[in-house]
């Protein structure tokens, strides 16, 4: 063989080797792997509306457990299944989740080896065969109609010096991107539900009643502490049994109708399905012994005139729509996250360790005798007129009847909103705060002071 054929000979040989370790090598980047860059990853997800499932899976490194939340639209209504189907305020917040989704593209390439996802925290969370507990990412799957996919994606670690930049990867595939993302991903329960629980204007409160009471669960007995009563009055606030040196601390009472109007929740338990029926009914409350051992756990019982009563006391607020909401407090329930908002976590313990909250028992009603009933006019004969040839009578009647007709609506109004709210309050025991807790629970000492000097007439 001549010297030119041997060198093309050797040259061939050492550049098939060259392609074949180039095609080999796992670490290697392929051409191919940069054909998709900058297109979207959910290229057939277009309408944000079109989400009526978001699941978002976290991961404990701590325990290695997987942390599923879900909000779904089932049944004519948005709930979190995760938090025992409680009503969520979702719509709005998964549409522009939803949309933000639609909004990322596979910007930047990094890597197709599987031994580089745990650095850049993108194993599945839900993923059983990896030995691995650090590196997990959070997974996000949004669901349309029918249990259809629209996306399905695993968010990782931020990307170092490229702010609003993270590792991103689809389950299932081997390949990572750095991805721009400006997405809102909540699983905190506060977030996804509506916020305004009593649905209360501040400036309609105009009594509020607290009564400090404990009950001896050993013999079913009431101490009954104090009833302090604070009406509203066009000169601020009064209280019953003051002297005329005394007098309510407006900032106190102001505190506290702040409370009320913004309270805000942590978690929810569900209340024993008689317990809500009943609730929900106007009859008298019929339960049976299972229902009664489930509210003395969470510090209620009935008194035996059938009073429901609990171990710290009461609130009562009343508006101006002739609403009567009752606050009552329970007993104390530890711990934090979702073993607070959902109690799903088997392993915490509610009686002792770390975070103090406490049960709250909300009821509402609507005060029969609020609205007086005015007078009903002698007929309605000027129905039946033509304005110009009313009598004074007439014109009387007219008066008498427009001012019952705004009687009957401002009741009507009333007795809807009232069923409204039972029906909302009706399902749920709630869970808060400590903080919350002392800001409703308030004593005659905490809202009654010593007038100041010069603070008189």
């Amino acid at each position: 063989m001549s010297e030119i054929k041997k060198t093309y000979t050797y040259g061939g040989i050492a550049f098939a080797l060259m392609i074949l370790a180039f095609i080999s090598s796992p670490g290697d980047i392929t051409p191919d792997a940069f054909l998709d860059q900058g297109e979207p990853f959910f290229p057939e997800f277009v309408d944000p509306n079109a989400a009526l499932t978001l699941e978002v899976v976290d991961y404990d490194d701590k325990t290695g457990s997987a942390r599923p939340f879900k909000v779904s639209f089932t049944g004519g209504r948005w709930i979190i299944p995760s938090h025992h189907d409680y009503l969520a305020d979702g719509a709005d917040r998964l549409s522009k989740t939803a949309a933000g989704v639609i909004g990322i593209n596979k910007d930047d390439f990094r890597s197709d080896n599987v031994s580089e996802h745990e650095v850049f925290g993108v194993i599945d969370p839900l993923d059983n065969t990896s030995a691995s507990l650090q590196g997990r990412g959070q997974r996000v799957t949004i669901k349309g109609a029918n249990e259809a996919i629209l996306a399905d994606f695993i968010i990782g670690n931020e990307v170092e010096n490229r702010p609003g930049f993270r590792f991103v990867r689809v389950p299932d595939q081997k390949r990572v991107y750095a991805v721009r993302m400006d997405i809102d991903i909540s699983t905190k329960f506060s977030d996804w539900i509506e916020a305004d629980l009593l649905k209360v204007e501040k400036i309609k409160i105009e009594k509020v009643v607290l009564k400090d009471y404990t009950v001896n669960e050993q013999t079913g007995t009431i101490d009954q502490r104090d009833n302090l009563i604070l009406n509203k009055t066009d000169d601020g606030w009064t209280a019953d049994d003051m002297s005329e040196d005394q007098e309510v601390d407006d900032t106190v009472i102001n505190d506290l109708i702040t409370a009320i109007d913004e309270l805000s929740i942590v978690g929810v338990r569900p209340k024993p399905e008689g317990l809500s029926r009943s609730l929900q009914s106007s009859n008298n409350i019929a339960l049976v012994q299972r229902d009664l051992l489930d509210l003395q756990r969470k510090g209620y019982f009935f008194t035996r005139e059938s009073q429901l009563v609990s171990n710290e006391g009461e609130l009562q607020a009343a508006t101006t729509d002739g609403i009567i909401y009752t606050m009552r407090f329970g007993e104390i329930l530890y711990g934090v996250g979702e073993s607070v908002s959902a109690g799903t976590d088997s392993t915490a313990d509610e009686t002792s360790g770390p975070g103090e909250n406490r049960y709250l028992f909300i009821t509402a009603n609507f005060e029969n005798n609020y609205f007086t009933e005015p007078e009903i006019p002698e007929n309605l004969e000027f129905q039946e007129k033509a304005d110009s040839l009313w009598t004074d009578t007439d014109r009387a009647n007219e008066e008498l009847h427009d001012t019952h007709e705004e009687w009957k609506q401002n009741v009507e109004n009333g007795l809807k909103l009232s069923a409204e709210l039972n029906n909302r309050f009706a399902d749920w025991y709630y869970v808060i705060s400590a903080e919350i807790f002392d800001k409703l629970r308030k004593k005659r000492s905490d809202l009654i002071k010593e007038k100041e000097e010069g603070g008189g007439e």
